[in-house]
């Protein structure tokens, strides 16, 4: 049997809009820390909160998939309204979610890159076949295979009722660390930028740098 949601998230609290919508991805990426994110699916839900984040600047930044500006239909939806998921696959078969922001025709996203799983575990357990907590969603692909979050999620309005998400718990700023992201050493420049943030001494993170 797999597990029902038992409320302890409340739906009066799911981000509107406006949280996606404002100008700098960066303040936006490190206010997502804490957020809480919601998967409902036939299988049941799962809950996680959000503890490592990667911003990217769009035509700011080599590292983004949309540096070149040129609108291709991998990338279509990073230039449409903030607040949708961007889904995208990686070796030929992990998922990474991003959130897409700002207004249109700016191409920014954020990059979740780790849960703390909150609700639904035994279904996150079946679903990455792991039994370590702390191994079910510390890293993009398996935080994707944990939160059943693939190619169809592409474009998902987060603002809807199936994934979303909500307030999730306050996390101070000095908690908050800023390093440079991972696995972007062919963007120069942009591989030291600082715009990875964790939740400092977090157990769920996908690696320590």
């Amino acid at each position: 049997m797999y597990e029902k949601f038992k409320g302890s998230v409340n739906i009066d609290k799911k981000l509107n809009r406006t949280f996606y919508l404002r100008p700098d991805p960066v303040e936006i990426a490190k206010d997502l820390l804490g957020k809480y994110l919601v998967r409902h699916s036939d299988e049941g839900t799962t809950i996680g909160k959000i503890v490592e984040v990667e911003a990217y600047m769009g035509t700011k930044d080599a590292a983004a998939h949309s540096y070149k500006g040129v609108i291709t239909e991998r990338i279509r939806v990073m230039f449409g309204e903030g607040g949708h998921a961007y889904v995208y696959m990686i070796y030929g078969m992990y998922y990474c979610f991003n959130i897409v922001t700002n207004g249109l025709n700016i191409p920014y996203a954020i990059l979740i890159r780790a849960l703390e799983p909150i609700e639904g575990i035994g279904l996150m357990q079946r679903r990455v076949n792991k039994e370590k907590i702390n191994q079910l969603c510390n890293g993009p692909g398996k935080l994707c295979k944990a939160m059943a979050i693939c190619k169809s999620d592409n474009g998902i309005d987060l603002c809807g009722n199936e994934l979303y998400l909500t307030e999730g718990e306050r996390i101070a700023e000095e908690n908050i660390i800023a390093t440079p992201r991972i696995n972007i050493d062919y963007s120069g420049p942009a591989k030291d930028y600082l715009w990875r943030f964790i939740i400092k001494d977090n157990a769920y993170l996908s690696r320590k740098r």
